[in-house]
């Protein structure tokens, strides 16, 4: 009996052993990225952090020492290895498409500024990791005193399956400065896949006042990721009434310069009152904070 008792603490202690084992192998092979305030990024296995020094075994140099007076920022990274060798970051924009938001959401304290064209201008930041809200502006004001658009969002996001199918529903409402009335469009989405690869299905109701549109606007999306920096991008709209529509079809690409996103394409309209083709470029960029 105490030889099986034997067997059985010395069994115990040798799985404790491999557990520790395999967490300490984990936690070591976790990798971070270290910018330094000069611009220059590091990616490996910190081996040592001190309030003076980050010590890093980094992928391409080996082992180096940063003082901690120049690091910028520290991160654990998410990365998919590509067949070249480069690391795909998480993506640093996954919640909208070219204007278009989808079912993904930002984190707490997570936020972005966008601008197209220059003119346009709007800040989201994410309230709870859930509920995320914006503001934006067109400041027309600055041309002769111009009337100036301006507008509020709200989106509420749900996973459904983490990293799969994810769910949001919200609102955009907007008035022109010194105009009576408001106006906007109330919404809920469905995105299909992952933040590098997704489908999105949504459809809204527009209203003015308290009055409701009696056709609704139904939006897919979607988004490609196409190498480490790089995604293609689709955007595309039907907008009815119940004598005429709108289709918008949209095509184009974003890349990531450091932690900026550049997107860059085009809208194409169809509809019943659209006669010649026309392509309307769209360039715009956004900053995550």
């Amino acid at each position: 009996m105490k030889y099986t008792f034997v067997l059985i603490t010395l069994f115990l202690f040798m799985l404790a052993s491999s557990f520790s084992s395999t967490a300490q192998t984990q936690k070591d092979s976790i990798k971070s990225r270290i910018e330094t305030k000069d611009g220059n990024e590091f990616i490996g296995i910190i081996l040592e952090r001190t309030a003076d020094k980050i010590r890093i075994k980094a992928d391409k140099l080996g082992e180096i020492t940063i003082p901690a007076s120049e690091v910028k920022s520290v991160s654990e990274i998410n990365q998919v290895k590509s067949k070249d060798g480069t690391y795909w970051f998480d993506n640093p924009q996954s919640t909208r498409y070219f204007w278009s938001p989808n079912g993904y959401s930002l984190k707490k304290g997570e936020g972005y500024y966008q601008n197209v064209w220059i003119l346009g201008n709007q800040v989201v930041y994410g309230i709870t990791n859930h509920l995320s809200g914006g503001i934006g502006v067109i400041p027309t004001f600055l041309f002769a005193g111009a009337p100036t658009p301006v507008w509020m969002t709200l989106k509420y996001s749900v996973p459904v399956v983490k990293d799969k199918v994810n769910v949001a529903a919200g609102a955009l409402v907007g008035t022109v400065l010194g105009v009576p009335g408001a106006g906007g469009i109330l919404y809920g989405m469905s995105t299909f896949g992952s933040k590098d690869k997704n489908l999105n299905i949504g459809v809204g109701w527009a209203f003015s006042g308290s009055k409701m549109a009696k056709v609704p606007t139904f939006n897919i999306n979607g988004m490609i990721r196409t190498g480490p920096k790089g995604y293609f991008l689709t955007e595309n709209y039907y907008i009815g009434t119940p004598d005429s529509y709108v289709v918008l079809l949209s095509f184009g690409g974003r890349r990531i310069i450091k932690h900026t996103g550049l997107d860059f394409g085009g809208f194409i309209p169809f509809g019943t009152d659209i006669g010649s083709f026309v392509i309307i470029p769209w360039l715009g960029f956004t900053v995550p904070f």
